[in-house]
This record gives C-alpha cells, sequence and structure tokens, in this order.
C-alpha cells in the first residue's frame, strides 16, 4: 500500500483490501451517472460492519478527517462525489449488504445499508410480503442512500416516499457514536422521532447503517394499461376519474410525452410502442388488489370506458399478463437513461400542486423552448403526485457543452415557473451539491438557521459530507 496519510490506519480498522487508494480501483467511487462531477479521494474505504463504521468514524473525528457516505452511487445531485480538492475520503456502504431480520407477521423487514434495492424487493417477495419502493435504478441503488436521500419513485401515490416506510434506523453520528433505533414499533410516542432527522439529510448528520422497514401484502391481482392521451389537461381529468372510481386500488399513474417514448423506441433494449398510432402524450395506469375476488379488470374498464365518452383517451393497450405490466414500467423506468444517447440534458426534478401540472407544463415547455430554440423537452413523472422530471433534451445536432453550459440559466427559467405555481425544486432527488445555492431562494431564514444549527450541533466539525445541502 501507497503511504498515504492515515490509510495504514484504516486497514488496521477494516482490512488492508478494504482500503483503496490506486485510481483504477477508485474509479466507480469518483464519476456520477450524470457525468457532472468528477471527485478526487485519497482512498475509498468499505467497512463491513457497524462497529467498523463507528472506527473509521471515531478516528476520523479525532485527526478532523472529512467523510462522504456513499451507496449505489446511482443519487442525481452529486452529493456522494467527493470535492475536487482530494481531501475527502469515501465511505462506501456496500459491503454493509445483511438481511438481518424478516417478520412476515409484523409485516417488517430489518436490513444493512448496502442491501441493493431490488435485493430487498426480492426478500419480501420470498416471504410473500411486497417493499413498495421502486425506481428505475433499483438494479444498483442501496436502501441506505434511498433513505437518506428520502427518494421518491412511481410508487409513491400509493405507498408514500421513502420516509413514510421507515421504521427505524440504527446510525453512526459523525462523533463516531452509534445510535440504535431500530425498532419496528407502528406506535412509539415517546418524544422526537430522531429516525427523520436522517432520512432526507443527504449523509451530513449521520451515516445510515441499518433500517427496519414496513412491508405490505403482496397484490394477488394487477392490471396495467398504456394509455394515448391527447394533452396534460386531459391526463390530470383521468387521474381525478380513476382516482375517484379506485382510491387506494390505484397504485401507479405516471405520464410521459411522444419524445420520451420515441427515445425509449430508439435506445431502451426491448421496448416497443404498445399502441398503433400515435399520441402527444402517454399515461402508464395501474391498479392492484389483494384479493382474487376484487374484480380489478372490470374497474379498468369501467375507469377507461368512461375517459373514452368523455374525449379524454384516445387509444389504450392492456396488459394481457404479467409480462406485459413489465413492458409497460420496462419503458417509464428507461426514461432517464435513454435521454443520454440524444445528447446533452438539462435536468429538473420538481413539483407542483397535482391540479396546476397542465398549467405549469404549458407554460415551462413554451419557455425553454423559447430559450433554446429547438430544444426537446422530455417532461414525465409522477403526475399523481406532482412530481414531474422536467428535463430538457439538446436541439438535434447542437453542440453538447455549449448547450450543457446554459444549464444555470435553463434552471432558471424552470425553476422560476415553478415558483409560481407554489412547487418545489427538488421533489426527490435531494439537493447535494447540484442545488445547494438555490436553497436560499426557496427556504426562509428560519428555515435554514434551523438546519445550520442541526448541522452544528450534530457535526460540530463538520467533517460529515461538507458543502452538501447547506
Amino acid at each position: 500500500m501507497e503511504r498515504i496519510p492515515h490509510a495504514e490506519r484504516f486497514a488496521e480498522l477494516i482490512g488492508a483490501a478494504n482500503v483503496m487508494t490506486t485510481p483504477e480501483d477508485q474509479v466507480p467511487y469518483l464519476t456520477e451517472w450524470r457525468d457532472l462531477y468528477q471527485g478526487v479521494t485519497p482512498m475509498v474505504l468499505r467497512p463491513g460492519s457497524v462497529e467498523e463504521v463507528n472506527s473509521v468514524m471515531r478516528y476520523a473525528y479525532e485527526h478532523d478527517i472529512k467523510i462522504v457516505p456513499q451507496g449505489g452511487n446511482t443519487g442525481l445531485v452529486g452529493g456522494q462525489i467527493p470535492q475536487e480538492t482530494g481531501d475527502e475520503i469515501v465511505l462506501s456502504l456496500s459491503r454493509l449488504n445483511k438481511i438481518r431480520a424478516v417478520d412476515a407477521a409484523g409485516f417488517t423487514i430489518t436490513v444493512e445499508a448496502g442491501v441493493v434495492l431490488e435485493t430487498l424487493h426480492d426478500e419480501a417477495e420470498k416471504a410473500g410480503r411486497l417493499f413498495p419502493l421502486s425506481l428505475g435504478s433499483q438494479g444498483s441503488c442501496q436502501i441506505g442512500g434511498n433513505i437518506s436521500t428520502n427518494a421518491g419513485g412511481t410508487a409513491v401515490l400509493a405507498y408514500g416516499n421513502t420516509r413514510d416506510l421507515v421504521l427505524g434506523l440504527e446510525v453512526v453520528l459523525p462523533t463516531g457514536e452509534i445510535w440504535d433505533g431500530l425498532r419496528t414499533l407502528r406506535k412509539d410516542n415517546t418524544g422526537y422521532d430522531l429516525k427523520q432527522l436522517f432520512i432526507g439529510a443527504e449523509g451530513t448528520l449521520g451515516i445510515i447503517t441499518a433500517a427496519s422497514l414496513k412491508l405490505f401484502p403482496k397484490p394477488r391481482k394487477l392490471e396495467a394499461a398504456f394509455v394515448g392521451i391527447p394533452d396534460p389537461q386531459a391526463a390530470l381529468k383521468l387521474f381525478t376519474m380513476a382516482k375517484a372510481q379506485a382510491g387506494p386500488v390505484l397504485t401507479g399513474f405516471e405520464i410521459m410525452p411522444r419524445v420520451g417514448l420515441e427515445f425509449c423506441l430508439n435506445h431502451l433494449e426491448g421496448a416497443r410502442d404498445p399502441l398503433n398510432g400515435t399520441h402527444a402524450w402517454y399515461i402508464l395506469l395501474e391498479l392492484s388488489s389483494g384479493s382474487d375476488a376484487f374484480p380489478i379488470r372490470d374497474l379498468m374498464e369501467s375507469i377507461l370506458g368512461e375517459a373514452f365518452e368523455e374525449g379524454l383517451v384516445e387509444d389504450a393497450a392492456f396488459a394481457q399478463n404479467l409480462s406485459q405490466v413489465h413492458d409497460f414500467w420496462h419503458i417509464r423506468h428507461g426514461m432517464s437513461e435513454v435521454q443520454k444517447p440524444e445528447g446533452g440534458s438539462i435536468k429538473h426534478d420538481v413539483s407542483v400542486p397535482v391540479a396546476c401540472i397542465p398549467d405549469f407544463l404549458d407554460k415551462a415547455m413554451a419557455a425553454v423552448k423559447a430559450f433554446v430554440p429547438g430544444c426537446r423537452p422530455v417532461p414525465f413523472g409522477h403526475i399523481g403526485d406532482g412530481n414531474i422530471h422536467f428535463n430538457v433534451s439538446q436541439p438535434i445536432d447542437a453542440d453538447k457543452d455549449a448547450y450543457l453550459a446554459k444549464w444555470d440559466e435553463m434552471n432558471a427559467v424552470v425553476h422560476g415557473i415553478v415558483h409560481e405555481f407554489g412547487g418545489s425544486i427538488s421533489a426527490e432527488h435531494g439537493i447535494g451539491r447540484l442545488k445547494r445555492t438555490l436553497l436560499k431562494d426557496v427556504k426562509s431564514n428560519v428555515e435554514l438557521d434551523l438546519m445550520r444549527r442541526l448541522k452544528k450541533d450534530l457535526d460540530p466539525k463538520n467533517l460529515l459530507n461538507p458543502g452538501r445541502i447547506l
């Protein structure tokens, strides 16, 4: 091992094989998916237990060493990437990947932070249960990172954000202390709900090492339809109609534009157009029930039949089996990755009140087209909870670097409209490094002061993910 400051001591604490100092070993930990940040670090640490995380943080606190916690490195705002200054050490949670307990009767599962989300799904499935958090990156993202960023995904409509799925946490504090809050109680009214401090804190207040999570009954019947519609106003009317008829049985309602579907057809392996004609917009509508007796197909036909009569729906394809349900969702989950081959894409993860989505889309799409003529807006997402991924792909044959240089200006255009509608500039991706300068425009001085006080009290030396969020 090269003689890098502190490396030998960390090797004693967690094993030399888990202290990565060579550039070739560090590559997967230093670049994020959007290629916006390229980090530099003296080493990547891979502790294998909460005790080893505890030892690392105690030593880091004693020697004023900055630590950047990292899960599956699928974050989209740069919070998990070390600064280019080279004075931050990456702490990967990937080796903390044990399933500690499954309580099917109590509908809970306790897992370590490095468990991959898809693995968590599989473990719930084995127990005849459902863990509902569903993301496009679920094959590589880790539950600790999902909790630290309060991930959203496509199931928020029915089950809530990640915050709503957490019963308890185990956390290593910046000082090295371990807080064991791995409770599975549904009701515990004994003072402050401390776990909420760390959910969505993006690793700035503590390192989540394990979590107790809610499980749900596994759906026994599932129906999905891929629906062609004329405009977002029709989408909103269809949503209110579906919600009124289906209530909690409505578990998915996603909107996608034609250009996004075309990107999928061009770049997403296995994607095919579910409908014969072309439509300006599409809805993926899903209903699910835990009862074999529930007439879920009849309900789907009733909803769409009424929508056809009112002129809201132009065409629809019903999934004939579970494989086709997965095909529909494959298109929706692939909507992000297929923008990459089309060149530069300026991203916005925003939310507005559900009733405002059509007006927001109309105004924002017109504004970005006026700002960059020829650009291709690709807004898609969770219309049922107001979260739209308002991405804007570069004009065809434009210079990618020149286009991406307009990132901040384009953000200002879109976020200004979001503000008009009383929305949020970060619906589910977090703040990280990418959006930290924007907080002052959307948070009051009182809110920012409370956040700074929490950070100072829990991390007095500012060693844990410094420069993120605040």
